[in-house]
C-alpha cells in the first residue's frame, strides 16, 4: 500500500428525506485506521494546536457544527520555520467531507459554530502517536483572529 505525501480530501454524500439525514463517506476505505476520538469545542474562541506528528496519519471529519482546520508541512521538527504557509480547510456538517492528513504535518483548528464536534482518525495507537507528538505555539502560523 503506497502512502498519500500530501493532503487529500475525500468528498462525502449527504441524503436528505423524510426519514431524515445520512451523510455518507462511500469513497474513504478504513484502511490502516487503528483509533478514533472526538474533539468537541464548547465556544468559538478556543483553538487547538498546533500538534504535529512525523509518521503519524490523521482524518479529520466534521460531525456537527463546522470548524476551520490548519495544516503545516513542517520542515524541521526541532525549530520550524515560522513563515510555513498553512492549508486551510473548512468543515463543515452541511458537507460530508474528510480531510486526509499524510505524516510530516503539524494540524491546528478552531471551531466556527458553538458547540462544534469533530472526529479525528488516526493510524497509530495512543502509546504510538505518544512518542511521534509535536507540539508548538497556536499562533505561530495562523492569524485565528480572522477565523
Amino acid at each position: 500500500m503506497e502512502l498519500e505525501s500530501r493532503v487529500t480530501v475525500v468528498e462525502g454524500e449527504i441524503f436528505n428525506d423524510e426519514r431524515g439525514r445520512i451523510s455518507s463517506l462511500n469513497n474513504f476505505h478504513f484502511e490502516g485506521v487503528r483509533r478514533s476520538y472526538f474533539i468537541t469545542h464548547p465556544d468559538v474562541s478556543v483553538v487547538r494546536g498546533w500538534h504535529g506528528h512525523q509518521f503519524e496519519r490523521k482524518w479529520f471529519y466534521c460531525v456537527k457544527g463546522a470548524f476551520t482546520l490548519a495544516l503545516v508541512k513542517v520542515d524541521n521538527w526541532e525549530t520550524p520555520s515560522h513563515d510555513l504557509p498553512a492549508e486551510i480547510y473548512s468543515l463543515s456538517e452541511r458537507e460530508s467531507r474528510l480531510v486526509c492528513v499524510p505524516g510530516g504535518y503539524a494540524n491546528c483548528l478552531k471551531a466556527s459554530e458553538k458547540g462544534s464536534v469533530m472526529i479525528v482518525l488516526s493510524d497509530k495507537i495512543l502509546s504510538e502517536a505518544l512518542e511521534d507528538s509535536w507540539r508548538y505555539d497556536k499562533n505561530m502560523w495562523v492569524d485565528w483572529s480572522k477565523y
